[in-house]
């Protein structure tokens, strides 16, 4: 019986394994059919899957996996928008508009002018002192002007300040001619309500203003600085002002100008502060700073802090930035040397003349998202801009969206000397890293390469980048 019953079981195992054997045929040939009848989505059934990808100059992919065209899940790694497929992060390309990235969007960003930013009154380096009333500084003793006017300030004496609170409409000149005061707690010139101020050095006079200690409170707040002002504030002229703090040396909390004159300050803290706008017309300036350089920004609006220099010589030396502007930094002429941090610093970068030297150990250029207002880019249309940087993890020109080059030269030293997030642009101008003049922007972290974050196969890329070449 046990013999019968193992006869009759060996055909029984046969016939299943040949229908096993038949069912995976079957599987094989479904699955073949089906993946011949699937088409890449957007691209017609006769183009292969890359054949449409826009490629960038540098031939990388920051918006697009170079396999499929799409994101897992249909969405970038950080949860915004494509970077090359028509649309900035936030929906806004520069200047606040929808659309994609180029050169030409790049360049239509609006863009400042002298005769725009500056009045004939500004650049006046010497006042008309047919009129003017003639003060002289007494130990202890404020004095306060009230009206529009022309002021001549002179004399030695400590623990002094100059107010100025004048009309809405009022516009008020202080000429300095040889003026000295030092103060303890309290800023030597305080604009409490004007119109405009003017301070005006008087030619071949040298003035000095300090303040050593900690800056006492008016109406609950600090006038931290040694010319501090609530209102628009333009200094020029033709002789010397040396500033001094133990806290920021000059502040407007409005537009603060400068077009002539020599002008030095040592500051603690940030040695040229604004809320609105920093503008540089012209003036030998040098700066020494344990915070920031220059830095425009006003904490309840993103949407200004502009810095714009269109002529000069500026040597600034700081521990942290040394030109920090919330929305634009413009440079259009002038002699600028930054040895900081990190050297200059903005959203939106626009460097089209002059000559500029950044010594920095972070990032030498920076455009990040400081404001609502503007996409980071950095523009190198012009300038002559030799960058010096630090070893360590360090870029000469770091931006969180775009590069364009199109005019002027670029001489860099640095392990590190491109890092972009979005797209770099090479239609003008001359490259030099580390001593080799080169033809493309190749790029350290972002699309691609050595570091960052939030990246892909190939390297840890920038924000949605994807490392490596194309395919």
């Amino acid at each position: 019986m046990k013999k019968k019953f193992t006869l009759l079981l060996i055909p029984a195992l046969i016939l299943a394994l040949l229908l096993s054997a038949c069912q995976k045929k079957d599987d094989t040939s479904t699955k073949t059919s089906e993946e011949s009848t699937v088409q890449d989505p957007g691209q017609a059934s006769s183009e292969t899957p890359n054949d449409n990808m826009p490629t960038p100059p540098d031939g990388q992919f920051p918006g697009q996996r170079p396999d499929d065209g799409q994101f897992p899940g249909g969405q970038r790694p950080d949860g915004g928008q494509r970077l090359d497929g028509g649309q900035f992060p936030g929906g806004q390309q520069p200047g606040g508009q929808q659309g994609s990235a180029s050169p030409e969007d790049l360049e239509a960003v609006a863009s400042f002018t002298k005769d725009d930013e500056f009045s004939s009154r500004d650049l006046k380096q010497e006042a008309d002192l047919s009129e003017a009333i003639q003060l002289t500084v007494t130990d202890g003793q404020n004095l306060t002007i009230d009206a529009a006017g022309v002021y001549v300030l002179s004399g030695k004496a400590s623990e002094v300040t100059i107010y100025v609170e004048a009309g809405d409409d009022d516009k008020v000149q202080l000429v300095l001619d040889g003026l000295e005061i030092i103060n303890e707690d309290r800023p030597c010139i305080y604009v409490k309500s004007v119109d405009k101020v003017f301070v005006t050095t008087a030619s071949g006079s040298e003035n000095t203003l300090t303040v050593t200690g900690d800056f006492a409170t008016d109406d609950g707040k600090k006038m931290n600085a040694v010319i501090f002002s609530k209102d628009d504030l333009c200094l020029n002229g033709l002789g010397k002002l040396t500033i001094s703090s133990s806290d920021n040396g000059i502040v407007s909390k409005d537009d603060l100008k400068v077009t002539g004159g020599t002008l030095a300050v040592t500051a603690e803290n940030t040695a040229v502060k604004a809320n609105d706008s920093i503008r540089i017309a012209d003036g030998d300036i040098t700066v020494r700073a344990k915070n920031d350089g220059l830095h425009a920004e006003y904490d309840e609006d993103d949407t200004v802090g502009y810095i714009y220099i269109a002529g000069g010589s500026l040597d600034i030396t700081a521990d942290d930035d040394g030109i920090h502007a919330t929305t634009i930094l413009q440079v259009d002429a002038g002699t600028i040397t930054v040895t900081a941090l990190e050297g200059l610093e903005a959203t939106f970068v626009r460097l089209n003349g002059g000559t500029i030297t950044v010594n920095a150990t972070d990032d030498g250029i920076n455009a990040a998202q400081k404001s609502t207002a503007y996409t980071p880019a950095i523009i190198f249309a012009g300038a002559d801009v030799t960058i010096n940087m630090g070893r360590g993890d360090t870029d000469a020109v770091d931006s969180n969206g775009s590069i364009l080059v199109s005019g002027g030269s670029i001489n860099i030293t640095a392990q590190s000397a491109f890092d972009y997030d979005t797209a770099a642009w090479h239609t003008g101008g001359t490259i030099i890293v580390n001593g080799q003049e080169v033809t493309e922007i190749g790029n350290q972290f972002g699309p691609g390469g050595m570091g960052g974050h939030g990246g892909f196969p190939g390297g840890q890329g920038g924000q949605g980048g994807w490392g490596g070449n194309r395919p």
